[in-house]
């Protein structure tokens, strides 16, 4: 064997061993941020507004079915609810409570949260209406899922191909803070998209999903 040989080996050794160890002790290998959930400016409830109340994904995320990008729901879309919202239910019933305790007419209760968002539109929830006198403060939300530059990635070829929001971004119905639940890995496209050929996914029976390397990488 020469000396080549034996360094190609200890390399692959080495390789090996590295990603051995880095799975044994849940360490993340480059551009995999499984398990990612950044601290967002306005704590958003997925679990309460998907799960509780069952909005459709496509009711905030307007464009997952008509361009590449799903789109971060514009506050303008939260208003439509948060109009008449300003608080949950529990709080709501507190403030109805000490209003008839007091003896005096009741006033809107104000969540420290749903006030984020007041703020980020110019809402003035004294005259429930929108003040142009107030400053806007935009929300800088934090993207949670992301690919490489050089991955070409489509939410409506998707979307359009009944591919359920939770095949990749898992159960988000339950999830208070939202992560990223799968790796994003092309090791993990790839073997979905085989389980599809394949028709080991049953919803996805009769689908054809791409497994060459331009569908992906243009």
């Amino acid at each position: 064997m020469t000396n080549k040989n034996i360094t190609i080996i200890i390399l692959i050794a080495l390789i090996m061993g590295t990603l051995i160890y880095a799975q044994s002790i849940d360490i993340n290998l480059p551009d995999n941020n499984q398990g990612y959930a950044p601290k967002q400016p306005i704590n958003f409830s997925h679990r309460l507004h998907a799960g509780d109340l069952q909005l459709d994904c496509l009711y905030c995320h307007t464009g997952a079915d008509k361009s590449r990008h799903a789109g971060v729901p514009p506050a303008s879309v939260c208003m439509n609810c948060h109009n008449f919202v300003t608080a949950p239910w529990d709080m709501v019933q507190l403030e109805e409570e000490n209003a008839k305790k007091e003896n005096r007419d009741l006033q809107i209760p104000v969540s420290d949260e749903l006030a984020k968002l007041y703020a980020a539109v110019g809402f003035n929830t004294e005259k429930m209406k929108y003040d142009e006198s107030l400053t806007k403060k935009p929300i800088e939300w934090n993207r949670v899922h992301n690919i490489p530059a050089y991955v070409y990635f489509d939410h409506r070829r998707h979307v359009n191909a009944e591919v359920s929001c939770q095949q990749c971004h898992g159960a988000v119905e339950t999830m208070e803070t939202l992560s990223q639940e799968s790796d994003l890995s092309m090791g993990w496209c790839v073997n979905c998209h085989r389980d599809v050929n394949s028709g080991k996914l049953s919803d996805l029976v009769g689908k054809n999903a791409s497994t060459n390397c331009a569908g992906c990488h243009y």
